[in-house]
């Protein structure tokens, strides 16, 4: 097999190239953010492009968390994100090691509907959920906002988690059986740890999908103190103005979570994902 030819300078000096500008244009939003949220006053606009103001504040931070019901948002939605994370995880695990093993009736049709429903956009299954919801007495409710996001989030991390169970032996399972395993017990001791780096995608990918969503929240919240953190930040936008400092601290705020996740499971992320892409 042919070893990959190493890149000349010139062309590792236009990769590198390419690659800075895509991150600058990637992180200048972020920086502006966090420019105006440090600006005295709601000034949206300024004439100095430093990243730190003049007589940078902060005093929006401050009133965010003490004159704003920003911590009331903060934990309904790190209620609900836990909860989705939890259901997620739990039903991928297992929905996934038996499409990956077992052999039943409706197998292939199930799959293949699993993977269409990916192909609809979210604003197609707002009117479903909400008439269920109503049916089932949940709407306006932590349980059905837990549902709606859990249901979106499935689909996708079950064809994860199968995808990454078809790359473990099945022999390593024969074996714990010889030994005299039982299929759960095998199921927890032996599977479950092998697939701990796709068990990090599923927890990480759930827990986005309702950390910062807004448009299912808004319409299956109307009850001010279920509130997530993106509904919360919507009303300091009104008819005649914007907070935007308040705004903009609420983004930064919303935004550190998940780069905290990020960073921590970041060891687990790229086998979770190239080794659940190798079969499926």
């Amino acid at each position: 097999m042919r070893k990959p030819r190493d890149l000349s300078l010139a062309g590792k000096i236009g990769a590198y190239s390419v690659l800075t500008l895509f991150t600058i244009f990637a992180i200048y939003p972020i920086l502006r953010v966090l420019t105006i949220s440090l600006r005295p006053g709601d000034r949206l606009l300024s004439k100095s492009l430093a990243i730190i103001p003049p007589n940078a504040t902060l005093q929006t931070y401050v009133k965010l968390f003490t004159d704003e019901p920003f911590l009331r948002w903060m934990s309904n939605s790190l209620l609900i994100s836990a909860a989705v994370m939890v259901v997620g995880v739990g039903l991928a695990a297992t929905a996934g090691y038996a499409f990956s093993r077992y052999r039943f009736r409706g197998k292939s049709t199930a799959m293949f509907a699993l993977i269409t429903t990916q192909m609809f956009p979210l604003t197609m299954l707002l009117l479903p959920l909400f008439i269920m919801l109503i049916k089932l007495k949940l709407y306006d409710s932590y349980i059905g906002l837990i549902i709606a996001y859990s249901a979106t989030a499935l689909p996708f991390t079950t064809w994860q988690m199968k995808g990454y169970y078809d790359t473990i032996p099945y022999s390593l399972e024969e074996a714990a059986s010889i030994d005299g395993s039982s299929p759960v017990g095998t199921f927890w001791r032996i599977v479950l740890p092998l697939a701990a780096p796709a068990l990090v995608i599923t927890a990480l990918f759930s827990f986005m999908t309702a950390w910062s969503e807004y448009l299912v929240a808004a319409v299956l919240i109307q009850d001010q103190n279920l509130f997530t953190l993106p509904l919360g930040l919507k009303t300091f936008q009104s008819a005649m103005e914007t907070s935007w400092g308040l705004y903009s601290a609420g983004a930064i705020m919303v935004s550190l979570p998940v780069v905290l996740l990020f960073l921590f499971l970041s060891r687990w992320l790229i086998s979770g994902l190239t080794l659940g892409s190798v079969k499926g």
